[in-house]
């Protein structure tokens, strides 16, 4: 025997053979005619999603994935190039902090050893006193910078991602000189 729940403006049910035929609002049709009222269980999908709903839902990731993922890796490229660029401005300070201080820029055989360690009284009287640099600097990719002179002037270089002389793009040599 089915149960059912009454609402006081239903019409009665069993005996009053006229419920259908009497004035009755929508709800009340709804409610005398639904399939819970009428005895009828709907079974719930237990099956999960299809095999082309899943197939779908993996299409849509991969695409947001290589969409994102060329983004994020062209972002990192670029911001290991603006990484080395900072170095060589901190380093660049440096070395006018050394020439301010000895009369001239390190020599390339001295390096940027000279920064980080006393080259000596003869090679500069008025060093430190304390280092210029706690280590020798390295690239965004690892790599000690490369450092260039003649003793007015100064290049400093990274050979950049693929660590070789020349390249382009995101392989290109980085020089202190190139502008930003």
């Amino acid at each position: 025997m089915r149960q059912r729940i009454l609402r006081t403006t239903d019409p009665p049910i069993g005996k009053d053979t006229n419920a259908m035929t009497k004035k009755t609002t929508p709800y009340q049709l709804m409610t005398l005619l639904s399939p819970s009222s009428l005895g009828v269980r709907f079974k719930l999908n237990a099956k999960g999603m299809t095999l082309i709903e899943i197939m779908v839902v993996l299409l849509i990731i991969g695409g947001l994935a290589a969409v994102l993922g060329q983004t994020v890796f062209k972002n990192l490229s670029n911001s290991e190039v603006k990484q080395t660029k900072i170095q060589f401005k901190e380093v660049s300070k440096q070395l006018e902090m050394f020439s301010a201080d000895c009369g001239h820029y390190p020599s390339t055989e001295q390096g940027l050893q000279a920064l980080v360690q006393d080259p000596g009284k003869d090679v500069c009287p008025n060093w430190g006193p304390e280092a210029y640099l706690k280590d020798i600097p390295k690239d965004a990719w690892k790599k000690p910078l490369i450092y260039e002179s003649d003793g007015t002037s100064f290049v400093l270089k990274s050979l950049g991602k693929d660590r070789k002389d020349g390249g382009s793009g995101a392989a290109k040599d980085l020089l202190s000189t190139d502008p930003d």
